[in-house]
């Protein structure tokens, strides 16, 4: 299994969340060109693009528009509920990870082996580093199964688990990723959601990356433009 710092160049990588706002395909793309140069020109080590606004023609349009001018850079894809889509697109487009927001807890033990099966496949030969999440926002927990014991189940579906709080934008309790890092030791746990310039240090302190989405953007709302003033400082706390 390759390391976080094989697929990202570095120990603890922050990942910027491409939210792909916008209205009509030429300004989804000229804001995603702008949001793109921005994270990477300040040290953001790696960028993944999300249909959390657009659809799969803006995420393709990205995906081409990073492959074309950003070919030495780290990027990924997000598709949300549709994982088969995600994992087509990033090999299409040359992306190196993949983040789902659910690997294990969700569903009803009934539900289980299909949905491992699948997953099996989506991996493949596991050329594509899997982000999943384990009590993740908004989804469901399902599995009558503790805490514990769904984390060490993740831990053999995916290359890094994904914590967060219980929203966009809304902090992931330090005490929460404490008990992650407790369960799962040395194996990847990357904060999801809500981590800003003053908590930076501290969880990053207990994790092994983070995806930030809507600290970026301008009054820390997933809807606004991402603010450079706002990258600069998260990267200054985050790297200090």
């Amino acid at each position: 299994m390759r390391t976080v710092k094989e697929v990202f160049g570095v120990d603890k990588p922050i990942i910027g969340m491409l939210h792909l706002s916008g209205y009509g395909r030429e300004k989804v793309l000229e804001n995603a060109r702008r949001e793109i140069d921005i994270m990477y020109r300040n040290g953001v080590n790696a960028v993944l693009v999300e249909n959390y606004f657009g659809d799969r023609v803006d995420v393709e349009n990205a995906l081409k528009l990073l492959q074309r001018d950003y070919p030495d850079k780290v990027y990924g894809v997000n598709m949300l509920g549709f994982p088969e889509m995600a994992f087509d697109l990033a090999r299409k487009y040359g992306a190196k990870f993949v983040q789902m927001d659910s690997v294990c807890g969700h569903l009803e033990p009934g539900y289980e082996k299909p949905f491992l099966k699948k997953l099996e496949t989506l991996r493949g030969d596991g050329d594509i580093f899997l982000l999943g999440g384990v009590r993740f926002k908004y989804q469901p927990v399902r599995s009558g199964r503790s805490l514990e014991d769904d984390l060490k189940l993740g831990m053999g579906r995916c290359d890094a688990i994904v914590v967060t709080g219980a929203g966009t934008g809304i902090s992931t309790d330090l005490e929460k990723i404490k008990t992650f890092r407790n369960i799962l030791g040395a194996f990847p746990l990357i904060v999801g959601a809500g981590m800003t310039a003053e908590t930076a240090k501290e969880q990053l302190a207990f994790s092994d990356g983070a995806i930030v989405g809507s600290y970026f953007k301008e009054y820390g709302e997933a809807e606004y433009p991402v603010d450079e003033e706002r990258v600069k400082e998260f990267m200054r706390n985050a790297q200090g």
